[in-house]
């Protein structure tokens, strides 16, 4: 955008010049020289943007996966290669695109956007070399977010068959389970060698979502797996599309049963057996990898680091949370008088934990319930979006259950992204296997923070953004993301319609002391040593969320390092800075302006929206 606007203003510079007349001998010097920079500096942009451009390219074919979910059908039969040497190769790619960049372009004569990008592009490298000294620390297979449920997910949900050759693209892509599964699982030895592995926790399970998975027809007896029910449903779409007779459609079936019992089974067998055997090695009450990974303490800083994309400190991460869950404390100590409870916080959180009338049912009509209702707040939102923004989502964002073989009680709630060109919609997820552990006074603000105006909002606008490098629509930086997240919470305060109830409202303060908890548990576990057991017992003393859901927590704070501290500081900042713009701006204050601004250029370290703000206020300035 900031290369549109260059132009334009050398347009109007060059018309303003042959409108003048001949300028006299003192002035065309001046003109000329601003003309020229003018004219460099928009050249030097449009060049680097479209270097970035192929870059982008280049760097895409390292992740079919990734083509897919851009909605894309490059390289459609193939999954990654997970292989240590993958990582290897991607790396040193982008430390080689770095190299040219810095040797074939000139910073200095970059508009403000374009050097924006450049340093952007920068951070991602260097961010890339720094993990990469990590490797071994990671976890391939855990119970959040391991590839024993994530593959599944991606074929089911993502792998769109419009045609024959879809179909066989996705009976390819079941038979590479075997080669992605094993690149993992050396990945998961080599670490194990090392004495590092997820917690017992996370090896129950990687054992019971996979053990999902390959249950029922044609792994085994009973009703039809997952991923077979879905294969025979994108053939039977295609029947019914015209697309092809229903015996061809038999033989599809066929071919991917095959597939299913020839790849996947092996796969996840082999996989399941290794965890199964290790499980007596893993810790039953862990603590943080500070104390259970060797250098340990390293990994964290550089997980924090790269979670909050600032130089905080453990130590100084802890007071912030120390200090908000305080402050926080005492505005639920308000609410409790506000609505008339006798008691003690402990036992407010007592009665807002227990009492039937926060509950849904536990069946199938709570849980269609719990969908219906996310989705009228969702709605509501909606039609207050354009008072307070000027850049809108051309996606649409649905509120779906969680799969049921990866269906965690009491896990947290998550969005899957819409593609660029706004064909499929966004997807929050709600795991409903256990409603005792989704109170209804949490239901309106965990929709507003997946979808409306939380992860939706900002993830459809970055990748539907004109005039800013396909890079950076697809940048993820955790701080930002989740920090435009619980931002978001706290902005539906302002919009008619929401947060009705003071219940509702204790919600809100529930989510946001749920965050501000994180600081403390995650540099807790991590950084000082804390068990499981400890960061359970402090969670619980501050806040009312369901034990189930506590429990789960804690254990994504143990497998997830660092990334849990993201949301409150991504906040405070964001909060830092729209007080800054409204106290520099005054009554020229606009909030859909500084929401655009804030939105417009994509996700990116915190660092740099800063200085992004700082100039969208000195440009508000100039406008008047």
């Amino acid at each position: 955008m900031r290369r549109i606007l260059a132009v334009s203003a050398l347009s109007l510079a060059l018309c303003v010049a042959c409108s003048t007349g001949a300028p006299t001998k003192t002035a065309a010097p001046t003109a000329t020289a601003a003309q020229t920079s003018a004219v460099q500096g928009a050249s030097e942009d449009a060049r680097l943007n479209a270097w970035f451009e192929r870059k982008y390219e280049e760097q895409l074919q390292f992740s079919p996966i990734q083509m897919t979910f851009l909605g894309r059908k490059d390289r459609y039969s193939e999954i990654d290669d997970l292989s240590r040497a993958a990582g290897e190769r991607q790396l040193a790619w982008q430390i080689a695109a770095l190299q040219e960049m810095q040797s074939n372009f000139d910073y200095d004569a970059l508009g403000d956007d374009a050097q924006l990008s450049w340093d952007l592009f920068k951070y991602q490298v260097e961010q890339s070399k720094a993990g990469h000294r990590f490797v071994d620390h990671q976890y391939p297979f855990e119970q959040m977010g391991g590839m024993q449920s994530q593959l599944p997910t991606f074929l089911i949900n993502f792998h769109k068959v419009e045609d024959e050759s879809d179909y066989l693209a996705y009976i390819a892509r079941l038979r590479e389970a075997p080669r992605a599964f094993g690149q993992l699982m050396e990945q998961v030895k080599i670490s194990a060698k090392k004495g590092i592995r997820p917690p017992r926790f996370a090896h129950e399970g990687v054992l019971e979502q996979g053990g999902k998975v390959v249950t029922g027809a044609p792994f085994t007896d009973g009703a039809d797996s997952a991923l077979w029910a879905d294969a025979q449903a994108k053939a039977d779409g295609l029947v019914k599309a015209g697309k092809i007779d229903t015996a061809r459609a038999s033989e599809l079936k066929a071919q991917a049963r095959a597939a299913l019992v020839e790849a996947v089974q092996p796969a996840y067998s082999e996989m399941l057996a290794w965890f199964k055997a290790d499980l007596p090695n893993a810790k039953a009450n862990p603590s943080g990898v500070g104390t259970t990974h060797p250098d340990g303490k390293a990994y964290y800083a550089q997980r924090l680091q790269a979670s909050t994309t600032t130089d905080l400190t453990p130590d100084e991460v802890h007071q912030i949370g120390l200090d908000e869950v305080a402050r926080i404390r005492g505005e639920m100590e308000a609410l409790k008088e506000r609505v008339g409870f006798k008691g003690d916080l402990q036992a407010f959180f007592h009665f807002m934990r227990t009492d039937p009338q926060f509950k849904y049912p536990n069946t199938d009509a709570g849980r269609q319930a719990y969908i219906d209702d996310a989705s009228k707040a969702i709605a509501t939102i909606k039609q207050q979006l354009p008072h307070y923004f000027g850049l809108l989502p051309k996606a649409d964002i649905v509120v779906k259950r969680v799969e049921a073989f990866r269906e965690v009680d009491g896990a947290a709630q998550h969005y899957y992204p819409s593609t660029p060109d706004g064909s499929r919609p966004g997807v929050y997820y709600a795991h409903l296997s256990d409603m005792n552990a989704m109170p209804k006074t949490e239901l309106e603000v965990i929709a507003y923070h997946e979808g409306l105006p939380g992860h939706h909002m900002q993830i459809a606008i970055a990748q539907e953004l004109e005039g800013v490098p396909e890079f950076r629509k697809q940048a993820g930086f955790t701080a930002y993301a989740e920090g435009w997240g619980l931002y978001a919470e706290w902005l539906a305060r302002e919009m008619p319609g929401t947060y009705t109830d003071p219940y509702s409202e204790y919600g809100r303060l529930t989510s946001e002391m749920w965050r501000a908890i994180r600081l403390v548990v995650d540099t807790g576990l991590h950084a000082k040593g804390w068990t499981q057991k400890q960061a359970v017992a402090y969670f619980a003393e501050n806040s009312s969320i369901p034990t189930e859901a506590v429990e789960a927590e804690v254990r994504r704070y143990i497998t997830w390092p660092g990334q849990a501290t993201a949301y409150k500081i991504g906040m405070i900042k964001i909060q830092q800075l729209r007080a800054k713009a409204e106290a520099e701006l005054g009554d020229d204050f606009d909030i859909r302006h500084f929401h655009d601004a804030v939105l417009g250029g994509g996700a990116m370290p915190l660092t740099l929206l800063e200085r992004r703000i700082d100039q969208w206020i000195a440009d508000e300035k100039k406008a008047g």
